[in-house]
């Protein structure tokens, strides 16, 4: 039991599966008794209107048959309860009831009774308006300062504001640049209307520019009417709030000082009358009514805020001064006198939970029972303390930022990849030119040892590849219970993809007592897609413009044993030599030494050799694996490609240089466009005809440039895509030749990593080129730096499109130099300044006339070197 919970002296639950929103509430002496008690008035969406008159017998009792004066069913619903001076010829207070299309005014009276049923009460229609348009809510007041009557205003769906001198109609009037509707209320101090509008912002328009403006019925006529029949609506003052507003209040407690409280979606503001912020509070908690009343100390304004947490807070201007928990969300709020008792807090909810509450506490009556005394075990004592300590020991040994992961988790996902292709293509709108484009079947399964709310299911896969369906959304998962997909993968895009990996997330809540909505929770996991998927057995070629050898601390391998979804069994020359072509055209050969331990892979483009490449560690590491080898290990010892890896990189750059220039060219264009339609269109209005003088020919041709800049631009942004797809092949074969060279640990290669793929995409705001180079110069001033004064220098900060990338070049050689003289990757910011030890292997590269070995492509001359012969050869003078 809370504390500070709201003691109930009142409820009642209306009606069922009855709905009631915030304008149906309403707490004043309808009846006209004198007595000063308030009767609470509710109306609902069912269209049930109910008048309360609360009695109860000790705080917390039910209702009783007499609390309830009056119920009775209207047969619309009811939008919003009012309670003013609606009737001419007297000052009593009336009843105003808002239905869609209909504004009804009630007389509430009551009859005194002789028997033991008490006094009876009846409503009696006044009048009523037939409204013309939807309606969404009222306000009410002395519109224009008369005296002893209020005014109706009505505001429509669609921004019209109609206003009723009592039994008339008098105006409408609509709101400029109206969206959608908002709260709206009148300041009687300064005879205005304020309401929020959709674009975020506070208005205020006064009455007398509303009667003064243009009739809002004669929006039909001609200009000219429009022109004769009234001035321009203009708003009085305006106040961005940046968000959207649940409920406007008017507080004027004296005649000197009037505020205006707006309540947002996070803050609650109040302001002057002149749309000057008095002040402000941000609300930690999302609200859902409030209502200010007046304080008891002098120059302060309460507020009663209540939020969906179910709590009801109590503001002193900017003071939090109270905190009460309710048994349900409130969506109305007010403060009415009851039965000699003041200040008592009514709050409804949206299913009819209606209660009259006041503060206070609950205090404890527990007490705790009196402690036998016992000697002290001091030595159990002792023991448990270390053993505690030790716990809290290895607790906090570890840094990481995120929580380790659960022995046993909620929800489990998993992915198979069929090992075969499937039998009838399943790949849609593909791009690539290729005869038959294949697909590979992927099943995901999902096991939930716990109940899992809203699960979701995102399958990604790196473009240009694609999924057939990649985002999926089950039923509540029961524990035990599991669920599973099948989809396709395959290649979509014209270009060979950087990455064969895939990921599947799942997203799902886990209720918990005291969260009845759950806990979101995510669990993933990878997959990785055949190589069979984007390339096909082909040819070796003769001579390739790129070659890369890998060196291997293992005899050879076949590759009938390694390939074997790629090779033919009956063909005994494709043991050491195997070609491959891609999808999109390309082709790679890779070739194995039969004694010398080296493989290598050559193409023709330099970004084909990484997939190849990396499909060949992977797999020996598997095979050497099965035959329990755990040395197994790849190195290399030839030179970076960094020229061709600039080649790539410069490619790139030109093609973002092209989309800003396509971009400046397409604003010209545009501007250009614009300012000959307008002329042409005062041509066309004016009265007196005028030669065109071929503005119509030059708005086509400038039509025309547009769209073949657009269609310039859209193709450039193809290439663009195709230039990174390639750049990030690229960059991952160079970074394992880093590490392959370097002989990197895990943690060292994942930072190579982070420092030339940050990116997953590319865009012209943040493009690959300044983020790796603020990257690289980072590291050269930090762990790579050769003295202090590198590390004083200080980074730019902001990031911005270069001119050119010599300096990134510049930095990416500077980088491997560091690398090669002994540099330490590391993320510590203490690093010292690293040794200029060379690191074994060195940076040549391996002379063709070395390779004495003969393992002979057919028809070709391509050979392998073996270990001895190199050694021999560097030996001789």
């Amino acid at each position: 039991m809370s504390l500070f919970k709201a003691r109930d002296w009142w409820s009642t639950v209306l009606g069922e599966k009855d709905e009631f929103d915030q304008g149906c509430l309403c707490v004043a002496d309808v009846d006209n008794s004198g007595s000063g008690q308030d009767k609470i008035i509710v109306g609902s969406y069912m269209g049930y209107l109910r008048i309360f008159n609360p009695h109860p017998v000790k705080p917390g009792d039910g209702v009783q048959p007499e609390d309830l004066l009056l119920e009775v069913q209207l047969r619309e619903p009811i939008l919003q309860v009012e309670v003013g001076k609606f009737v001419s010829g007297t000052e009593g207070l009336h009843l105003a009831v808002l239905h869609c299309r209909k504004l009804c005014v009630y007389t509430v009276s009551g009859t005194l009774g002789n028997v033991e049923h008490g006094n009876q009460y009846q409503i009696k229609l006044m009048y009523e308006h037939n409204l013309q348009r939807t309606a969404c809510n009222m306000t009410y007041g002395p519109f224009g300062g008369v005296k002893g009557r209020d005014l109706i205003c009505i505001q429509s769906m669609d921004g019209m504001l109609m206003l009723f001198e009592q039994e008339s109609y008098a105006f409408g009037r609509f709101l400029p640049g109206f969206l959608l509707p908002g709260p709206l209320a009148y300041s009687s101090r300064t005879d205005s209307f304020i309401t929020v509008s959709s674009c975020r912002q506070v208005e205020s328009y006064k009455y007398q520019v509303l009667a003064c403006a243009t009739d809002a019925d004669e929006r039909q006529g001609t200009e000219q009417q429009k022109l004769s029949s009234g001035k321009k609506l203009v708003v009085d003052w305006v106040l961005n709030i940046g968000e959207q507003a649940l409920d406007i209040c008017i507080v004027s407690f004296n005649q000197t000082v009037s505020s205006v409280f707006v309540l947002g979606e996070r803050n609650f503001f109040c302001l002057k009358d002149n749309g000057q912020i008095r002040f402000m509070k941000k609300l930690d908690y999302s609200p859902s009514c409030f209502i200010p009343y007046c304080s008891v100390k002098e120059g302060t304004i309460n507020t009663l805020i209540g939020n969906h947490s179910k709590m009801l807070n109590v503001y002193q201007d900017v003071t939090l001064k109270w905190a009460t928990q309710l048994p349900h969300i409130p969506v109305s709020v007010k403060v009415a006198n009851l039965e000699d008792l003041k200040g008592v807090i009514v709050t409804l909810s949206d299913n009819g939970h209606l209660q009259c509450s006041y503060l206070g506490t609950d205090p404890s009556l527990f007490q705790a029972p009196r402690v036998d005394s016992r000697e002290v075990n001091y030595e159990e004592y002792d023991a448990e303390m270390k053993e505690l300590q030790k716990i809290i020991k290895e607790a906090t040994k570890t840094q990481d930022i995120l929580p380790k992961s659960e022995k046993h988790r909620d929800l489990i996902v998993t992915a198979e990849v069929s090992p075969d292709l499937d039998a009838e293509s399943q790949a849609i709108e593909s791009e690539v030119k290729a005869e038959a484009v294949p697909s590979v079947t992927v099943k995901v399964t999902i096991q939930s040892r716990v109940t899992a709310q809203k699960p979701f299911l995102a399958v990604c896969v790196q473009a240009p590849l694609a999924v057939t369906c990649d985002q999926f959304i089950f039923d509540d998962l029961e524990p035990g219970s599991s669920e599973t997909v099948v989809l396709s993968a395959f290649l979509k895009g014209n270009c060979s993809p950087s990455e064969l990996e895939g990921n599947c997330f799942v997203s799902y809540n886990t209720p918990t007592e005291l969260i009845p909505e759950g806990i979101p929770k995510v669990a993933q996991c990878n997959f990785r897609l055949p190589l069979r998927l984007i390339c096909i057995p082909a040819q070796p070629s003769k001579a390739a413009n790129h070659k890369l050898t890998i060196d291997t601390n293992k005899p050879p391998v076949s590759f009938l044993t390694v390939f074997p979804d790629f090779v033919d069994p009956s063909e005994d020359d494709q043991a050491n030599v195997l070609g491959f072509q891609f999808l999109t055209g390309s082709k790679t050969t890779l070739l194995a030494s039969k004694t010398s331990q080296r493989y290598r892979i050559q193409s023709d483009q330099l970004e084909d050799l990484w997939l190849i490449t990396k499909e060949l560690t992977l797999r020996l590491e598997e095979h050497f694996k099965k035959q329990n080898c755990q040395d197994f290990a790849c190195t290399f010892s030839g030179s970076i490609p960094l020229q061709e890896y600039f080649e790539l990189i410069d490619r790139h750059f030109e093609l973002r240089l092209n989309a800003e220039k396509f971009q400046e060219l397409l604003s010209e264009r545009a501007v250009q466009f614009r300012a000959i339609e307008r002329r042409l269109l005062t041509r066309f209005k004016d009265k007196t005809p005028a030669p065109l003088q071929h503005l119509d020919t030059l708005l086509e041709g400038t039509f025309r440039e547009v769209i073949a800049l657009a269609d310039a631009a859209e193709e450039n942004q193809a290439n663009t895509f195709q230039a990174f797809t390639k750049l990030r092949s690229a960059t991952h074969l160079v970074i394992m030749l880093i590490s392959l060279w370097q002989k990197l640990s895990t943690d060292q290669v994942a930072i190579l990593e982070a420092t030339f793929l940050p990116l997953a995409e590319d865009t012209q705001e943040l493009g690959w080129e300044e983020t790796v180079d603020a990257a690289i110069s980072y590291l050269l001033r930090t762990c790579l730096s050769k003295s202090s004064k590198e590390q004083a220098l200080t980074l730019n900060s902001q990031l911005s499109m270069p001119k050119d990338t010599s300096r990134l070049k510049k930095n990416i050689t500077l980088f491997c130099d560091r690398l090669a003289k002994g540099g330490r990757l590391s993320l510590s910011t203490d690093s010292a300044t690293q040794p200029a030890a060379v690191m074994p292997g060195g940076c040549a590269t391996i002379p063709e006339s070395d390779l004495e070995e003969r393992t002979v492509i057919p028809g070709s001359t391509a050979t392998l070197p073996s270990h001895g012969q190199v050694a021999r050869q560097k030996s001789k003078p």
